[in-house]
């Protein structure tokens, strides 16, 4: 491997990994590897790192788009991965995260997890600024509804536990 491919993927391996993970789960190792064989076919000019990484967010989302959309995927039945968290707070946000559609998921990680502005993501997308905006505050609402509900459905479960008194 060529020092310039080592810095790219040194560079923007885990932007690309993490954007894939946040869409596809199980299979971002391959999405993120598809990512990078298209940047060895291509070998794109960039006008700058921000275009660099645009270009990079493009594919990987164009890439997680074309495996939803594939028969395979279609017809196959994802395997339940068990992740470790540091806190269960941050299990219980993944876990609502991949209740949200791909759209909102896409918008969401690449304005929190990336630090892009709405502008930034609509180019990224190929979506209107509007529209972006319009999806992280649908994609919040959700959010909300979705972790009120498990703490709805916790509290429910923790009042109807057996006590432990002996009379």
């Amino acid at each position: 491997m060529s020092d310039a491919l080592a810095g790219v993927i040194a560079r923007q391996g885990s932007r690309v990994y993490r954007m894939a993970w946040s869409c596809c789960r199980a299979e971002a190792d391959d999405i993120t590897q598809e990512v990078f064989l298209r940047y060895l076919k291509k070998q794109p000019n960039f006008h700058d790192e921000e275009h660099r990484r645009a270009w990079f967010i493009r594919v990987t989302v164009n890439c997680c788009n074309k495996l939803w959309g594939s028969a395979w995927r279609r017809k196959t039945v994802a395997l339940e991965e068990t992740l470790a968290w540091e806190t269960p707070e941050d299990s219980e946000l993944h876990d609502a995260l991949q209740q949200l559609p791909p759209k909102y998921r896409e918008v969401i990680h690449l304005y929190y997890y990336e630090d892009m502005p709405t502008a930034d993501i609509a180019a990224a997308l190929h979506r209107k600024d509007a529209t972006v905006r319009t999806q992280l505050t649908r994609a919040r609402e959700l959010l909300r509804q979705i972790l009120k509900e498990e703490d709805d459905v916790s509290r429910t479960l923790s009042a109807h536990e057996p006590s432990d008194c002996t009379g």
